[in-house]
């Protein structure tokens, strides 16, 4: 007899992910090494844990070393407990290493945001500290289609729309098996094999946005439009995913048109998860289990007017972006967003600090041109107008 459906599933799930890892010639390791390693990130839940479970079965059989990383975001009394905790059922279901990390949460973005942010910096230092070839998270489709949902509440573009990438972070470290699954799958599946779970009291507390989309808004919009919104909202996630990827391709190029500086972008390479026209920072997904995806709601501050007039024409400093303004104009709004957003991090911005009324004001040096004063965007970067030119540099 063989393994319960939902065991079969989330097992052939992870079985896929490791052998696209290990073909993956960016993350496999030379020949005669070590057998790779590959993290599972675990916060006790009922994702996470019949991650982990999945990965310990199916890692031997592929040659793969297989570990676990928790992390303490220290937000609730006792959580050092129940890290401990969770590292130990880790280590009970075979996997090794296993590593128990506590973070100091900031306040930068928000308490969700802040969080994130602490929980992925130290997911990267374990696995650089260990070698790990990619690291795996416990997303559901269910996690995906909040995620849209949250994208569309804020009038965010197809970036922030096509929600969490299967394969993301530097190097593709990031795997999400579990995006092709519902919740309920997941959780019987933890239910079949007996495993000990953590339901995190911030998944059903209304002070988070993400709790109520879950608990409140999906299941209104199910009631009243029938069973499958979950499922729709993923697919939706998928195909805006499959067009911002194209119109980033299609940006890169014409980036390298327009441009006029000899100097190389440094910009995100087409396909990053920033988004080119997100109203808020890109949803990013918070580890499964945890309450908030950790889109920064408020912004960095509103372009301002840096000196009064616009500059007269010259020769850019070396750090400088310029762009050939009449070539801008000819592309489609959507494209020319993307490349703005592009130079305006290749000469310094912060990604997740650029937002989308940034891009519109630098889109209207461009499409409205009245002789506007310069604006300040995050990073201290500098947009002028010069002539049949747009420098952007960092001031």
């Amino acid at each position: 007899m063989g393994p319960h459906p939902a065991v079969a599933a989330i097992r052939l799930a992870v079985r896929r992910v490791l052998h696209d890892v290990l073909v993956d010639p960016s993350t496999s390791p030379p020949a005669r090494a070590a057998a790779p390693l590959v993290l599972v990130a675990c916060s006790g839940g009922a994702d996470s844990m019949a991650l982990a479970s999945a990965l310990a079965f199916e890692a031997p059989k592929l040659g793969v070393r297989a570990g676990g990383v928790t992390v303490d975001h220290g937000l609730q009394d006792g959580s050092e407990v129940r890290a401990a905790e969770v590292a130990e059922r880790l280590r009970l279901l075979g996997l090794e290493p296993v590593e128990c990390i506590g973070v100091s949460v900031g306040r930068d973005g928000g308490p969700e945001a802040a969080a994130r942010d602490a929980r992925y910096a130290a997911l990267d230092t374990a696995a650089e500290r260990h070698g790990a070839v990619a690291v795996l998270l416990g997303h559901t489709r269910d996690d995906q289609a909040e995620t849209v949902l949250l994208g569309l509440a804020r009038g965010s573009g197809i970036r922030s729309l096509s929600g969490m990438a299967q394969v993301s972070g530097a190097g593709g470290r990031y795997r999400r098996p579990f995006l092709r699954l519902d919740r309920q799958t997941v959780r019987r599946a933890c239910l079949a094999q007996s495993l000990p779970v953590w339901d995190d009291p911030h998944n059903v507390d209304p002070a988070y946005t993400r709790s109520r989309v879950r608990h409140e808004a999906l299941p209104i919009l199910e009631k009243a439009l029938g069973k499958g919104v979950v499922e729709a909202l993923a697919r939706t996630a998928q195909l805006s995913r499959d067009d911002a990827d194209a119109l980033d391709a299609w940006a890169a190029r014409a980036e390298a048109e327009v441009r006029t500086d000899v100097r190389p972008a440094k910009a995100a390479p087409a396909g990053a998860e920033a988004p080119a026209e997100s109203g808020a920072a890109e949803p990013g997904a918070a580890e499964s289990g945890a309450a908030e995806p950790g889109a920064a709601e408020s912004g960095a501050a509103e372009p301002g007017a840096a000196e009064s007039g616009a500059a007269e024409p010259g020769a850019a400093e070396p750090d400088a972006v310029e762009l050939d303004a009449v070539g801008l104009h000819a592309l489609p709004p959507a494209v020319r967003r993307r490349v703005l957003r592009r130079a305006a991090i290749a000469a310094g911005a912060p990604a997740g600090s650029l937002f989308a009324r940034h891009i519109e004001e630098v889109d209207r040096l461009i499409t409205g041109w009245r002789g506007q004063r310069a604006l300040n965007l995050p990073g201290r970067v500098e947009v002028r107008r010069e002539g049949g030119r747009l420098v952007i540099r960092q001031g």
